[in-house]
């Protein structure tokens, strides 16, 4: 067994993004291995999802794995005051891998510390989404037949979205080119731009989809996260400001694809899902084999 984490996509060098990715398409091709077998993994979701916690569960399943955990902390003995260290003390003494997500940036961070088995950090808060990101990268490989190079279209919710924090800082390992796309009120935070401007990355601004959509390989779509929102009335007046729709891909690139992390809201019309560029539900049958591949190389068994 290995003691590395995965709690930042930044944990991860551009060979173990590239590992990653020959290990999907490993099990892409079968599915079938018991890579896991005889190993527990704890699912610990503090915070509600479907998507990220059901494909890790179907991947742990699928690898032999047994799957203990949580998907409302009302039901745990949070609810009675234990405390987050003493949960992570405890469930790591029940399991040989810990996926968890939590709306407290930085708690999986300091899980990985003190837990004595990995820590894949599921999400937390505003912060960072690894796994979402390695399934991402890996759906852009399969469409796009590379990484390096790719132009992406990043539209949306770019401040509070920790997939588009993710995905930025892994596309940079592969010297992708970036349109930004967001209302002032969402636009990317200034640590991730200057993150850009650090590694001589090229980006462009703008608040408009407009003319540059033909001029991109990817659009990855986000939605405007109500629950990241203090303010209800700033939600209700960015909360619908782009929608996608089939006739704005007339005249893109042939091998345009469409992404979105899910769930959609009203960011992407349904007329789209009948566009052979629009590629967002084959994503998220990609994040099956993405997260086989990440638990079986955090645990050292591939």
């Amino acid at each position: 067994m290995t003691d590395k984490s995965l709690i930042s996509i930044t944990d991860f060098s551009r060979e173990e993004i590239l590992r990653i990715m020959e290990l999907a398409a490993e099990f892409e091709r079968d599915s079938s291995q018991q890579t896991l077998q005889g190993k527990i993994v704890a699912s610990l979701f503090f915070e509600p999802s479907t998507r990220t916690r059901l494909s890790f569960e179907s991947a742990a399943n699928r690898l032999g794995a047994s799957v203990i955990g949580f998907s409302e902390p009302g039901n745990t003995s949070v609810t009675k005051g234990e405390s987050f260290h003493d949960t992570i003390m405890t469930v790591a003494n029940y399991s040989d891998i810990i996926v968890m997500r939590t709306n407290l940036e930085g708690a999986p961070r300091y899980a990985s510390e003190i837990s004595r088995v990995p820590i894949v950090n599921a999400g937390d808060g505003a912060n960072q989404h690894p796994t979402q990101t390695l399934l991402d990268l890996y759906s852009i490989l399969k469409t796009q037949n590379r990484l390096d190079g790719i132009s992406i279209m990043l539209v949306g919710d770019l401040k509070y979205g920790r997939t588009v924090h993710s995905l930025i800082q892994a596309l940079a390992e592969f010297g992708a080119r970036f349109t930004l796309v967001a209302p002032r009120e969402l636009e990317l935070p200034q640590e991730y731009k200057d993150f850009l401007h650090e590694r001589g990355l090229t980006f462009v601004e703008t608040t408009e989809i407009g003319q540059e959509i033909g001029n991109v390989d990817i659009v990855y779509m986000t939605r405007v996260q109500r629950e990241r929102f203090s303010d209800t009335m700033e939600y209700e007046r960015v909360k619908n400001v782009y929608v996608l729709r089939n006739e704005m891909l007339a005249g893109t690139r042939p091998n345009l694809r469409i992404l979105h992390p899910l769930p959609r809201v009203n960011e992407i019309a349904v007329d789209v899902d009948s566009n052979p560029k629009a590629y967002y539900f084959e994503q998220t049958e990609n994040g099956v084999y993405v997260r086989m591949a990440i638990m079986s190389y955090l645990l050292g068994l591939k």
